[in-house]
């Protein structure tokens, strides 16, 4: 250690004292960490002194002194140090303390490692953003919603995907080795994934994106999120040749991801009752081998140790379902994106069920009936317009006329219901619930399930009897599940 930290070392007590020191000199470490921590996030100036001390806690406390390098990613600091990745995974959710002393020792640890996980995730610099340094980004924001209990990808639009390779475990929703207290930031997730998304948009905008797509090196760095997808669905009709099939492939990625986890709950959430008007299926997979002994057991032969077998029986596996008709109306204006495209992909899902009958129709001061391509997000997807004005009137016009049996049919209104034509529009959603349809109005369907609603709106329909739902995508699914089986 240089003379210089040595210093340090001695003015915050990061030597080895012994008995009632101990505990204050730690709490100078942790104070220390998070000192350097608001000077990098709040002044954007290098402070030398703090600089000095927090080199020294890091090395005396045994971390390396790469966490305190601004140009290292989390990624690179685990490749080198690969016993730290248990402690990054649920870092913000500490688990409850023990009876007893607080391990200051251990606070130190967790202060150390907290700071760079929030520095290299909400200090984003400034200035033109590389293909590289977005992907870094990404990769220790993925880093940090594993630090508050969250899938990768899950607090930024929802992939929700199982987790980087390599990265050192899963996650752990209540914390690891390191107690103590800590920033628990996982009662503000709600803030933290609009903040995040807003961010990576930031970049996304700061960055060259027909340059790097039309390089396919480049464009290979890219990870798809939701704030990608909106800049090049935004300007896809821009882009040609080796760019734009760079887009599409990035577009396709997403959408498998999303599809993949948006499947698993609708296909959790869609059992009707076993139909057994229905003859089983007599294939082996189906076969009831149980109630097949139990019922030939009359047929045991004592002698030859024998069953004989007259009769094979099957499990029923066909579900009652009653044919239904779902419409999906969405508001792709500029302020819609993430809904438009999870709702893009929820519609293609149902639309593969049983017995259910698919409509999409998607509107700004126009409406496109998507129907023909329902059954792809992606072809879908590639035919909107995103951005412009709001005239839910038009789109009515056409999901009006669908509605052939009511008592059979759901309308799925997705919207900030920020309309110039409120009262015409409200009167005809009011007519279609009272027709007997099934009419949900949602906010938004993101995966943190925040959205703004016109206040006039929501009133009107709560006292019609149709609330306005919950924007996260969970709660629609079980809402439509509910109809529909």
């Amino acid at each position: 250690m240089t003379h210089q930290n040595a210093e340090h070392s001695s003015r915050f007590g990061t030597g080895s004292e012994a008995g009632a020191d101990v505990p204050d000199a730690n709490d100078n470490r942790r104070q220390v960490l998070y000192w350097r921590l608001l000077a990098r996030l709040f002044d954007h100036e290098e402070q030398p002194a703090l600089e000095s001390a927090s080199l020294a806690v890091v090395e005396d406390i045994g971390l390396p002194s790469a966490l305190l390098d601004p140009g290292a990613s989390v990624d690179s600091v685990v490749q080198r140090h690969p016993e730290l990745a248990p402690e990054f995974d649920g870092l913000m959710t500490p688990a409850p303390e023990e009876d007893g002393d607080r391990d200051r020792a251990a606070e130190v640890r967790r202060a150390a490692l907290a700071s760079k996980m929030l520095l290299n995730v909400f200090a984003s610099g400034s200035g033109t953003v590389t293909a590289e340094q977005l992907a870094r980004w990404q990769s220790d924001a993925e880093w940090f919603e594993r630090a508050l209990g969250c899938r990768p990808g899950e607090l930024r639009g929802g992939r929700g995907s199982a987790g980087r390779a390599g990265a050192g475990g899963g996650v752990s929703p209540t914390g690891t080795g390191v107690g103590g207290p800590a920033p628990d930031l996982s009662r503000l997730i709600p803030a933290i994934g609009p903040e995040l998304g807003s961010i990576e948009a930031g970049l996304v905008k700061r960055m060259h994106l027909r340059e790097v797509l039309a390089d396919p090196a480049l464009a290979a760095r890219l990870t798809p999120s939701m704030s990608l997808i909106e800049q090049l669905l935004r300007d896809k009709d821009n882009l040609s040749g080796v760019a734009l099939a760079n887009a599409k492939a990035l577009i396709r990625r997403y959408v498998d991801e999303v599809t993949d986890v948006l499947r698993t709950q609708v296909e959790k959430s869609t059992v009707g009752e076993l139909d057994r008007s229905v003859p089983p299926k007599r294939v082996f997979r189906n076969l009831d081998i149980d109630r097949t002994i139990w019922k030939n057991l009359t047929n045991w032969s004592p002698e030859e140790e024998r069953l004989y077998v007259d009769r094979l029986y099957y499990r029923h596996t066909s579900r009652k379902t009653t044919p239904q008709r779902l419409i999906v109306v969405v508001d792709q204006s500029g302020s819609m994106v993430d809904s438009m495209v999870n709702c893009t992909i929820l519609a293609s899902i149902f639309a593969g069920l049983p017995k259910v009958d698919v409509h999409l129709i998607a509107y700004d001061t126009q409406a496109l009936d998507l129907t023909p391509w329902a059954h792809d997000p992606f072809e879908t997807l590639l035919r909107t317009k995103l951005g412009g004005g709001t005239d839910g009137t038009v789109a009515m016009a056409l999901a009006q006329p669908k509605i052939a049996e009511p008592r059979n049919t759901v309308v799925v209104w997705i919207s900030d219901f920020y309309e110039w034509r409120h009262q015409e529009l409200f009167d005809s959603m009011a007519a279609v619930h009272r027709s007997g349809a099934k009419f949900i109005p949602v906010g938004s369907v993101t995966s943190s399930g925040r959205g703004s609603v016109n206040p006039w709106f929501r009133e009107r329909f709560k006292d019609l009897g149709a609330p306005v739902i919950s924007g996260h995508i969970k709660k629609l699914v079980h809402e439509l599940k509910t109809f529909l089986t």
